[in-house]
């Protein structure tokens, strides 16, 4: 399978270009020009390239088999609601007129599970096949739900498109420092003293990259496929956490309330101090959200399969801790990342 992605130097996207090359596809990475590349240059055909260049597009996203469309924007604070747009919805626009204009037969898009409207909490939920922002909350979930729909909604009889949603994405090869990534340094540093009632549902990503590439050579035409993991509470990731690092737990709660108040000024704090942000005003509506997703039908159509949440954190710490700290005495700092 000839196949290129979008958002290679991503969580998901390293992962997915490794796991590409092993199983033997011929792969080719489109990077932004300022993004570094070492950590898939092994495995991929790298063109560096922007999904806002419509001309670039059309030059380059030729003769593949299956285009994976992963570029994109995480955000979990206010960001930037214009660039939010532009790349998330705009960027998917312009992937899928390319691909429409040069005939490729497969498109696979990576959505989120935020796009799809959530239910009440007595709930599970499912695929839907209807993606309304109006419905959804926050801006990351407004943009994913719009770029989905149009995706979904597309008219080229020979064009078959394929959506995924991932749930929560955690596990190791994180080079781009994502916000779980954050928390597990701000542990490990002792900067985190505290948490509050909640959870998420969690997927590894290795377990995501591998649904990805299932739903290129199994999942139907216009079909939309939920990969969601195991469900945890923030005070049992902290917990297992600290059972694999040695050190204390965190006992400290704060009210929903005080910490509800706080997220704002807490994301001034992060911009100032200019790292990932882990409690925001949208991450805490989440972590009080409804995180019930089945992923019934991504095992049935695609043999999706998933690793114990334990495993994936596991990992995720040693990674990051690998990659992003050093000890000095007693605790752990930032390396150097020049």
């Amino acid at each position: 399978m000839k196949c290129l992605v979008t958002g290679a130097t991503g969580h998901i996207g390293n992962v997915l270009v490794k796991q590409l090359y092993q199983q033997g596809h011929d792969v080719t990475a489109l990077v932004l020009p300022k993004d570094k590349a070492y950590m898939i240059e092994a495995y991929a055909r790298i063109i560096y390239g922007n999904i806002l260049d419509m001309e670039f597009l059309l030059q380059n996203v030729v003769d593949f088999d299956v285009v994976f469309h992963l570029a994109g924007i995480v955000e979990i604070g206010t960001g930037n609601k214009k660039k939010l747009f532009k790349v998330n919805v705009d960027g998917t626009n312009n992937i899928l007129k390319a691909c429409q204009s040069n005939h490729i037969k497969r498109l696979i898009y990576t959505s989120s599970v935020h796009a799809i409207e959530e239910l009440p909490k007595d709930q599970t939920m499912k695929e839907v096949t209807e993606f309304d922002p109006n419905k959804v909350k926050g801006l990351y979930a407004k943009t994913k739900a719009i770029a989905t729909s149009l995706v979904y909604n597309q008219e080229d009889p020979n064009l078959e498109v394929v959506i995924v949603h991932p749930s929560g994405v955690i596990g190791p090869h994180d080079y781009q420092l994502s916000n779980i990534s954050q928390l597990f340094i701000d542990f490990l540093m002792g900067r985190l003293t505290a948490y509050m009632k909640g959870g998420y549902n969690f997927v590894d990503v290795r377990d995501v990259a591998d649904g990805i590439i299932k739903a290129a050579l199994l999942g139907k035409n216009k079909s939309c496929y939920i990969l969601s993991g195991e469900e945890i509470t923030v005070k049992e990731l902290l917990d297992t956490i600290s059972e694999y690092t040695g050190k204390k737990k965190i006992k400290t709660k704060l009210a929903f309330w005080f910490i509800f108040a706080m997220s704002y000024f807490a994301e001034i704090y992060y911009k100032i101090a200019k790292q990932k942000p882990l409690f925001t005003h949208y991450s805490i509506v989440v972590l009080k959200s409804n995180y019930h997703f089945s992923n019934e039908l991504a095992k049935k159509e695609l043999g999706f399969h998933v690793r114990s949440i334990k495993t994936s954190i596991h990992d995720a710490i040693e990674f990051t801790r690998t990659n992003f700290l050093m000890k000095k005495g007693k605790k752990y700092i930032r390396k150097s990342l020049d």
